[in-house]
This record gives C-alpha cells, structure tokens and sequence, in this order.
C-alpha cells in the first residue's frame, strides 16, 4: 500500500459567534459564546484524517502572521508534518467569520488570503508524493488552476482522487473525467448536475447525471438524512443515525477525511461511506471545525 493520503487545500482561522439564530441582511442579532478555532476545508480534512489514523501529507499556503504559525504548531500536534505548508510573505492567512445558530445551521463568509495564492508551482516540492499517493483528497478554496493541476497529475499516474466540490461552483467536464468520487452535498450537486436536490429520488437523478460526465463514484452527503451513493451504476442510501447537531460547521469535511482512511485502509465503498457518516454525526455534536473531528477509538465506541 502507498504510504500516504495527500490533501491539498486550505488552511484558515474560524472566528465563530454562536447566536440564538442566523441574522436577517441588515440586522444586528446579538450573540453569546465567541471561539476562535483552526478551520479551512483543506485543514479540516487532513485533521479528521490524521485522528482517524491515516498518514497524511497537507499541501497549503499560510501567511507569515499570528494565525499562520498557530496553524503550523497545530499540524504538527496532530502529527501533520508541516514541511508542505508553504509561507506566504504577501498576504495574511485566511480567516472565516462564521455564525451558528441553536439548531446548529451556520453561515459563513471567508477571506481566502494566502489560500487564494495556492499555485501550480508552489506544488513541486511536493509533486513526488502526489505522484506516490495512496489517494489525492482536494477541495475548492484554492484556484481551480490549483486543483487542475493537482487532479492531472494524480490522474495521469493512476492515483485515486477524491474531490470535494465545495464552495459550490462549476467545473469542466474534462476536470470531472479525472475525478475517482466526487461528495457534494445537495446544493454543489445541484449546481454540477443542473437538477435541484430536495430528497432521496431528487439525489439520485443528480448523481446519475453527474455519474454521466464520466465519474465513476458519486456521493450525495445529505446531512442528517444521510448520504446516497451511486457506484459501478447501483445507487445505495445510507441512514445517518439520530444525533443532538449544535454545531455543522465541518461535517462535510470530518466526512471527507474520514473517506478518505476508510479507502487509504482498504474498505471499500460500501463500508467506507457509512464510516464516513458516523466521523461526520460525532462531529456535529461539537462546536468548532477540526476541534470536532473524533479520533479513531471514538468512532470505533460509537
């Protein structure tokens, strides 16, 4: 087996405000409980997959400030070797500013920063490892040049990738045929499918289309209802089981790492996605985004 999962991504500060619920535009809603935690969806997913027990490597670009060298003494808590995380001396480290309400939805706005200055050539260092890779895990708070580049040439050299396509925007067709699995939730498959997703028949129409440009596997994450997935033309939905959510920040990133170990360690599709939903419900039950990924004996007494 290869040695690693390689994640290439973003790394931010989350400056969390919970509050009884989401302000309307223009109003002012006062809060209660301020946090500041290690976020970025890039970030996010190489945590979950260190705690799981995957060896990782997460590629990113940070600034040369406060927030970036708190992130760098994080990776390496969390045993993430950060000699991949490149400094940025032009621009600050990336910052969401997130709110959440009692139900647990959030809404976030994000000053990409450093992340925004993620580019095909800061890749070479580490372009080795993403030829060695057990399997490439990318997301799109990074240039879309950024994530062409990586997903070619992982591709190119039969590494499985996992793309996460989120925020939600288009992509190419020719992008999507390099794609191994893709894991938008309702609204990203929404916008990649051009079909709406509002339930289990809706999902599975996305997926199929999607499946069409030439993905083999497509995971719908449908969070608390669960997660369809479509594989080798057989579509199968799994339950999510019934949690307290406070808080769903990362749990479509703490299901993306966890994924990604489940297939690095050998299950497959069918054992993986179900091990994925489970990291993902732990995590709903925790405020903050990598601070709620549970570790592996967690998720093994859930």
């Amino acid at each position: 087996m290869k040695p690693f999962i390689v994640v290439v991504g973003s790394s931010n500060t989350d400056m969390v405000v919970k509050a009884g619920r989401l302000p309307a535009p223009g109003e002012t809603v006062l809060g209660g409980t301020f946090m500041m935690n290690a976020g970025g969806k890039g970030a996010n997913q190489a945590v979950a997959a260190a705690r799981l027990g995957g060896n990782v490597v997460f590629i990113a670009k940070t600034g040369k400030d406060i927030f970036g060298k708190q992130a760098i003494e994080l990776f390496k808590q969390e045993g993430i070797d950060p000699g991949y995380i490149i400094p940025d001396a032009e621009n600050p480290s990336g910052i969401a500013l997130i709110t959440v309400d009692d139900n647990g939805e959030n809404c976030i706005v994000v000053a990409s920063g450093a992340n925004a200055a993620l580019k095909p050539a800061d890749l070479q260092k580490a372009k080795h490892l993403i030829e060695n890779a057990a399997l490439l895990l990318i997301q799109l708070e990074i240039p879309i040049e950024t994530v062409e580049y990586a997903v070619t040439l992982a591709a190119e050299n039969g590494i499985k990738v996992v793309l996460n396509p989120a925020p939600a925007c288009t992509l190419s067709d020719e992008l999507l045929q390099k794609i191994s699995i893709i894991t938008p939730n309702e609204t990203e498959a929404g916008l990649l499918s051009g079909t709406k997703v509002i339930n289990k028949e809706s999902a599975e129409t996305a997926a199929r289309l999607l499946a069409a440009k030439g993905i083999k596997t497509v995971i719908i994450t449908m969070g608390a209802e669960g997660a369809l997935l479509l594989h080798d033309g057989v579509c199968h939905f799994f339950e999510a089981p019934v949690c307290n959510a406070i808080d769903t920040t990362a749990a479509g990133d703490v299901f993306n790492g966890a994924l990604a170990v489940a297939l690095f360690s050998g299950k497959s599709i069918l054992e993986a996605v179900p091990f994925a939903i489970r990291a993902a419900s732990i995590s709903v039950g925790r405020m903050g985004a990598q601070s709620s990924a549970p570790y592996l004996h967690e998720l093994n007494a859930f």
